[in-house]
């Protein structure tokens, strides 16, 4: 790299947002996390938000932080995070309101009136996206009339606009709204006319590694900040992972594997069977090229509701030590991690009882020195619909895989690591717990080498390559 400066990357995750900062240390890439704030959505009434005004103040908080730990500037920012949620803004470009979370139960009626009119095969086939509920195209449509006609920007590109960029939706990002045509790559047009859906209230899409112009406001005059370039990674924070694992994807499925699990893989073509459909895998935008072809399983949520119900009643016990007591515990049996239920907030022990109730077991009594029983009920299951998941893959695919790379928060699980290869039959390597970032830093570096930002397979996968190293593999049993 002939520009030595630093470079930031913002990661908004439903539970944490982060920042952090790489520079270079004689002649190598060093990578710190800077600031981390707390987040999570907030009832409100019979809402559920996002408290978009404390996450950008503590994204300000970090941005200031990284700029006293950079004396040799900033060179760029980019920003990526989960998908389908959104801001409204004002004519002024401020939000109208905070923003809804995807979890609120208000799309139920819109979802079904949408179906009236675009039936879910038919915005499969056209989109490629899953038709699931809490899609943006349904949010969307659930918003009341004295909003629904606002521009809107999905939570990454928001806050790329807070910073100064102008308004634009990155491609990988935009896929996961429902409402972009696989054949063009841009807005389904008759999509939004179907559904009475203002198309000059959707942002232009841009693709992964665009560079937005330079940073304004009042961060611009500190001096780290006087010449910084905001860019637009891959915006979807799966896609930003997938971008940060170094191995060629052809015959490797992934894990990304935190509050969700995405299961899947990456394939130069759209795959917009029926039996895609069942399974609820979907297509959405690569960060270079292609698709990421995944199914959505329900994932670390489940045993983070578990130990906050625990916490609540005074039974405090770390994640680490947590999956240490559950690792010595017998093989358990297993429950539908997917259970509608099981994608609720609160009281998650009692909501798992009921799942294996249903299975026909006695419940796990919930008392103090049981946690680790519910934590490898859990992971076993979470390993079982891994292997499940997998099965459908290959079968669409028509062709098998030959190993697994897990990244994510629960890449540092080892035993959710070694029972996934017990129960797929493959090999697992796990990857770098923080992969979006990682993806997030590889597509500013390679954009940064091409004309016009334009970035390839190659660029990303080297720079992702010297960026990240795997903590560890666990092999079949």
């Amino acid at each position: 790299m002939r520009d030595r400066r630093a470079c930031i990357a913002i990661d908004l995750g439903a539970e944490s947002c982060r920042v952090s900062l790489l520079r270079w240390t004689d002649g190598r890439a060093e990578i710190t996390e800077v600031h981390r704030i707390p987040n999570g959505p907030l009832q409100r009434g019979s809402s559920l938000h996002w408290p978009i005004e404390t996450i950008l103040a503590g994204l300000e908080e970090g941005l200031r932080a990284a700029a006293r730990k950079a004396p040799e500037g900033i060179a760029s920012i980019a920003v990526d995070g989960w998908a389908v949620d959104y801001v409204r803004l004002d004519p002024a470009g401020h939000p109208l309101r905070d923003p809804f979370c995807y979890r609120d139960e208000r799309t139920i009626e819109p979802k079904l009136k949408a179906d009236d009119l675009l039936p879910p095969g038919e915005a499969f086939l056209r989109t490629g996206a899953q038709p699931l509920r809490i899609n943006s195209i349904y949010q969307l449509l659930a918003d009341d009339a004295s909003v629904a006609r606002a521009p809107w920007l999905c939570l990454p590109e928001f806050v790329l606009h807070w910073l100064g960029a102008p308004r634009v939706a990155e491609y990988t990002n935009a896929t996961h709204t429902g409402l972009v045509d696989l054949a063009t790559g841009d807005w389904a047009g008759d999509i939004f006319a179907k559904l009475d859906l203002p198309l000059e209230a959707a942002p232009r899409i841009v693709a992964p590694g665009t560079r937005l112009g330079k940073l304004r406001g009042p961060l611009a005059t500190l001096d780290a900040y006087h010449d910084t370039e905001l860019i637009a990674p891959a915006c979807h924070d799966t896609a930003s992972a997938i971008a940060g694992i170094p191995a060629n994807l052809d015959t490797t499925a992934y894990i990304c594997s935190g509050t969700w699990s995405l299961v899947g893989t990456l394939i130069a073509q759209p795959i917009t069977t029926p039996e895609a459909l069942a399974s609820r895998y979907t297509n959405q935008g690569a960060a270079t090229g292609g698709f990421c072809f995944h199914t959505n399983v329900n994932g670390m949520w489940l045993l983070k509701q578990c130990m906050e119900a625990w916490t609540s009643a005074g039974r405090n016990i770390g994640i680490d030590e947590l999956v240490r007591q559950a690792a010595t515990c017998a093989s358990s049996f297993t429950i539908n991690v997917d259970a509608p239920p099981l994608l609720l907030a609160g009281n998650m022990p009692a909501r798992i009882n009921e799942q294996i109730i249903a299975t026909g077991q006695h419940p796990i009594m919930d008392v103090p020195g049981n946690e680790p029983l519910f934590a490898r009920m859990i992971f076993e299951s979470l390993a079982a619909r891994y292997a499940s998941a997998l099965a459908d893959l290959e079968q669409m695919l028509h062709r098998k895989l030959d190993r697994i790379h897990i990244i994510g928060g629960a890449s540092r699980n080892r035993l959710l690591a070694d029972l996934t290869a017990q129960r797929t039959r493959l090999p697992v390597e796990c990857g770098h717990p923080e992969s979006s970032t990682i993806g997030n830093f590889a597509i500013q570096l390679a954009s940064s080498e091409e004309p016009g930002g334009r970035v390839t397979a190659e660029g990303v996968r080297r720079w992702a390559g010297l960026l990240s190293t795997p903590v560890h593999e666990s092999s079949i049993h």
